[in-house]
């Protein structure tokens, strides 16, 4: 059964395939207007307005609280009832090393604020982070799949393994226009979506503009 939606699609599958194409469009979108870097860094505001940005034409909730307790893979990410309290202590967490970045990356995995979207929106944000405080982004194109989710899986316990992974990708390529879309196809991968190639989809937009 599909997550009810805008656009009245009751078939996971469907949904699926038009959730990718749209936001895979809205990221590039982010990218290729400059909005990303007018969001306020480390802020839980940027990441429910990237989240908006992304989600808003299928979903209702887009950047929006979740109002429901969730679970992946047996593991229980913030109960409802703190979860606001939950990112504002995570909004006050420093982010001037590396280390301090991935510290509150994986604090606000753990609170997944919203129904939806978590990993794709958060991976998106830090990147936001660690372009303002240390001139670097990640090349997540250079992130193995199942490395990068087995580190995630255990980064609640210890966050050391998810920060050496992604050491090992820091790039100061911030303004790659190919890296960005290849990351974001990355990005995608982890969660499963690997049909539309970002780049074509905003070489379409680019086009439908002229």
């Amino acid at each position: 059964m599909a997550l009810e939606n805008k656009l009245g699609i009751t078939n996971s599958a469907e949904l699926a395939d038009v959730e990718e194409r749209i936001s895979k469009q809205k990221a590039a979108e982010l990218f290729e207007t400059g909005y990303l870097d007018t969001l306020e860094a480390g802020s839980f505001a940027a990441l429910a307005e990237i989240h908006r940005y992304l989600f808003e034409e299928i979903y209702d909730f887009a950047g929006k609280l979740r109002t429901m307790n969730i679970a992946k893979g047996g593991f229980r990410f913030a109960p409802v009832m703190y979860l606001a309290e939950a990112l504002k202590s995570i909004e006050r967490m420093p982010q001037s090393t590396f280390e301090e970045i991935i510290a509150k990356y994986v604090e606000m995995n753990v609170a997944h604020p919203f129904r939806e979207g978590n990993g794709r929106s958060t991976r998106i944000w830090l990147d936001c982070i660690l372009k303002k405080e240390l001139g670097m982004v990640l090349d997540w194109s250079a992130v193995d799949k199942q490395d990068y989710l087995l580190a995630m899986e255990r980064s609640p316990i210890k966050d050391t393994e998810i920060s050496l992974l992604l050491k090992e990708a820091l790039t100061d390529r911030i303004s790659d226009r190919e890296m960005y879309m290849k990351g974001i196809d990355a990005s995608y991968h982890y969660e499963g979506y690997s049909v539309y190639k970002t780049a074509d989809l905003s070489d379409t937009t680019d086009k439908n503009k002229r």
